[in-house]
């Protein structure tokens, strides 16, 4: 069985292919066609741009994703409907939509969201699923495939958000996460040079398992200004406000997903989502695992399945195998998409 998954949410345009045999997932491809630098210069995603994009790289991802084999043998076409970018999810779900009539095969919608925990292929519940980008940071407990339970989400900006806006405080450009995390690798003494950097950690420590990273933002801001310009422009000072930002982050990520998982007495932790691409916040929620809750699993993607992708889309797809349709014209788009 050969699934063909295909993603638009927001800036990248992604297409994958997927072969199931003897119940053994094989990725065959993972084509992603990116628009980082062309939304660089807007310090974030233009919509309308986007969609001029996608709309002129879907038929050539799609190419290279299905040149090794007949269009034939293709079984199932997988589209996420949502959450996302509006006018992006639509040129992704119109092609899923003619290309499923076309081929005479079924059709099934996938949620952006859900795609970014089953990539994993998770099998152990009850589970903590931390959803973690740029649009997301929301914790869910999961009882089984479609069991979900949300018991925690940001109130304000998501953690992927908030690296973006302190680059941008600090004028290290777009998209924020990997400039961030790179900057703060590149501290040679340990040793803060710059005085009095410590950030807060918002909603650590309260009961609930929601977040907030708004303030986070904020207190860079204000710490930024109160800095004398020769300061706030020395590579010392950006690189140890990277590292406390990240930390930072990281901290409350790891605190409120270890409590909730706790709490809930689950078997097994998952992550998903752009920013656990971050390698300082994976392997230190290894550790923590392993030192506060060592007989639960432990389940991260590969980092080239954590940002948005199509094989997560067609590996939802094979989950969701028995819920296909041929009434392309139903398939419709949901920004707001819940699980």
């Amino acid at each position: 069985m050969k699934i063909l998954g295909i993603d638009t949410s927001c800036d990248d345009t992604c297409v994958a292919l997927l072969e199931i045999r003897n119940s053994k997932l094989k990725i065959l491809s993972n084509i992603i066609s990116s628009q980082v630098k062309l939304h660089a210069k807007y310090g974030g995603v233009y919509p309308s741009l986007a969609k001029r994009e996608h709309i002129k790289n879907l038929p050539l991802v799609f190419r290279r994703a299905t040149k090794r084999i007949k269009l034939s043998e293709i079984d199932l076409v997988s589209v996420t409907n949502g959450p996302g970018l509006e006018p992006c999810l639509w040129q992704g779900v119109n092609f899923a939509n003619e290309l499923a009539k076309n081929l005479k095969v079924s059709l099934i919608p996938v949620n952006h969201i859900e795609a970014h925990i089953l990539v994993n292929s998770p099998k152990i519940f009850p589970a903590v699923c931390l959803v973690v980008s740029g649009g997301h940071t929301t914790l869910f407990l999961m009882k089984g495939i479609r069991k979900y339970m949300l018991i925690g989400e940001t109130r304000d900006d998501a953690a992927g958000e908030c690296f973006d806006k302190v680059a941008r405080i600090l004028g290290l450009g777009y998209p924020g996460g990997p400039i961030v995390a790179e900057m703060a690798t590149k501290i040679k003494n340990k040793k803060l040079k710059i005085k009095n950097i410590k950030l807060p950690r918002p909603m650590m420590y309260q009961k609930n398992y929601d977040f907030s990273f708004s303030g986070l933002k904020t207190a860079v801001l204000y710490d930024y200004r109160s800095r004398p310009s020769k300061i706030r422009k020395s590579k010392q000072y950006i690189r140890e406000m990277c590292r406390e930002v990240q930390q930072a982050i990281i901290d409350v990520l790891i605190h409120k997903t270890i409590k909730a998982a706790k709490d809930f007495r689950v078997k097994s932790i998952i992550l998903g989502g752009g920013v656990v691409a971050n390698e300082e916040l994976r392997k230190q929620f290894q550790e923590k695992i392993r030192k506060e809750i060592p007989n639960t699993e432990y389940l991260i993607p590969d980092t080239k399945y954590c940002t948005d992708n199509a094989a997560m889309v067609a590996v939802t797809a094979y989950f969701h195998k028995k819920e296909t349709t041929k009434n392309w014209q139903k398939i419709e788009v949901n920004a707001n998409l819940k699980i």
